[in-house]
């Protein structure tokens, strides 16, 4: 049985995903899943709104980073991630050559937890919004059977991306429940 620990692969930034991919090439070809089970980079799906669109783009948590769960009690695994284009080396070792002889620490169960915890959290979340709102802020409907419409944001919901909006209809205020994706300010 193999004794996979997470670990903490450092990357050339903004290379993450290019070295995940030769990383999990060579672990197919060379048949070494049972090593090196699964190759991680933290990422969480944001939403803009920009002119009245939507734009949604992933962010790295960690750019630089990649998480690894592997066994390096054997050779061959520490070998093949650290001869991958793009991997600088595990984190808390300087340098490819320092793995003679020397294991890198894994992390532990609690970091683990959290981490994995955190990118299940914003997978359930789905989307988070970038920017903040305030009471008192205009803003324009720019999604839902509202659309176009001008409203006073009246209350803030952090937590939920959520906002209570007051619109006019048939010149009567109407307090509406809108999401940050719904709306965008009024400038």
């Amino acid at each position: 049985m193999a004794d996979l620990q997470w670990y903490v692969v450092r990357a050339v930034s903004g290379q993450e995903k290019k070295a995940k991919g030769y990383l999990e090439g060579e672990i197919n070809r060379r048949k070494l899943a049972e090593l090196i089970a699964q190759v991680l980079i933290p990422t969480e799906t944001i939403i803009e709104v920009r002119n009245g669109k939507k734009y949604t783009r992933e962010k790295i948590f960690f750019p630089g980073y990649m998480l690894v769960q592997a066994d390096l009690t054997a050779a061959e695994a520490s070998a093949v991630i650290l001869n991958i284009p793009g991997v600088l080396g595990f984190l808390g070792l300087e340098g490819k050559s320092k793995i003679d002889g020397v294991k890198p620490t894994p992390l532990r169960p609690a970091e683990v937890k959290r981490l994995l915890g955190q990118v299940d959290d914003e997978i359930e979340k789905g989307a988070t919004m970038q920017g903040s709102f305030l009471v008192g802020e205009i803003v324009k409907i720019i999604d839902g059977p509202f659309v176009d419409m001008i409203g006073i944001i009246e209350n803030v919901f952090e937590e939920r991306k959520k906002l209570n909006v007051i619109i006019k209809v048939f010149g009567r205020d109407t307090p509406t429940e809108l999401g940050y994706a719904e709306v965008e300010k009024v400038e």
